[in-house]
């Protein structure tokens, strides 16, 4: 799609990846641009029901927001609705994204990682929200997810020291879902893909969907909403599909419709 930003289809996964290894996939307008681009493509295509998003290379899922093209004179106009990354301001996405983070996710690295449904790490992974210690704040929704996901105290810990944690310590933390070798964390999300593939992927979006929406609700508000998403699963082929395919004892063949 862009020189910086692939994307390679693998039945109904798409994975994505950020391809500035030069810079440590850090980002720039023209390829923020380029990712939302993928990610429109993920949203509009119904034939792609998975998305992995990854960085070129070992050393760097993503370094965030290309600071050296800003401090250069660089164009920074023409930023995406959508968000850093075509993603982390993308509030309508409901089918699952993995990130499959090697090496540095920092500042807006780590937000497009944080906006993801799930973390797979390498070993060499190292997160980070430095804003602070060059004058900046993660706002691209670091300073809201992030709490959201680890709890106040742990994000406070991270967001007002700019301190870097690893795979491990994330994972302890609650914010990546599986620490894998390094070189690895590509194929772990393919793994954790998989397993959302097999089940019926209108189901899969409708829990996304009513989990993500209900969050700022309370419990007794969030279970009486009507979501568009459980709508559409109660009126598919697959809510036939599944219960039958269950009693005759055979998987499933989803439609996704």
């Amino acid at each position: 799609m862009s020189e910086f930003c692939l994307t390679q289809r693998e039945g109904n996964l798409l994975i994505i990846t950020i391809n500035r290894p030069d810079v440590m996939n850090s980002l720039h307008p023209p390829g923020n641009r380029a990712l939302s681009a993928a990610f429109d493509e993920f949203h509009n295509d119904p034939a792609l029901w998975v998305a992995i998003v990854t960085g070129a290379g070992e050393r760097a899922f993503s370094a965030g927001n290309d600071l050296k093209y800003q401090a250069s004179g660089g164009d920074m106009s023409g930023q995406p609705k959508s968000g850093f990354g075509g993603l982390t301001s993308r509030f309508d996405l409901v089918k699952p994204v993995i990130a499959a983070v090697n090496g540095v996710a920092m500042g807006g690295g780590f937000e497009i990682a944080l906006a993801c449904d799930l973390i797979v790490a390498a070993e060499n992974a190292v997160f980070a929200l430095p804003e602070p210690r060059v004058g900046l704040a993660a706002l691209a929704g670091g300073v809201h997810r992030l709490p959201r996901q680890i709890g106040l105290k742990n994000a406070m810990g991270m967001m007002l020291t700019g301190r870097r944690v690893s795979a491990a310590e994330g994972q302890q933390l609650g914010f990546v879902n599986e620490v894998v070798p390094v070189g690895q964390a590509v194929a772990g999300a393919k793994r954790w893909a998989a397993q959302i593939l097999e089940c019926a992927p209108l189901s899969v979006r409708a829990s996304k969907e009513a989990a993500m929406r209900g969050l700022g609700l309370q419990l007794e508000e969030a279970m009486a909403v009507r979501y568009d998403g459980i709508a559409a699963m109660v009126k598919s082929q697959d809510f036939i599909e599944g219960p039958l395919a269950f009693s005759q004892k055979r998987p499933p063949k989803w439609q996704g419709e």
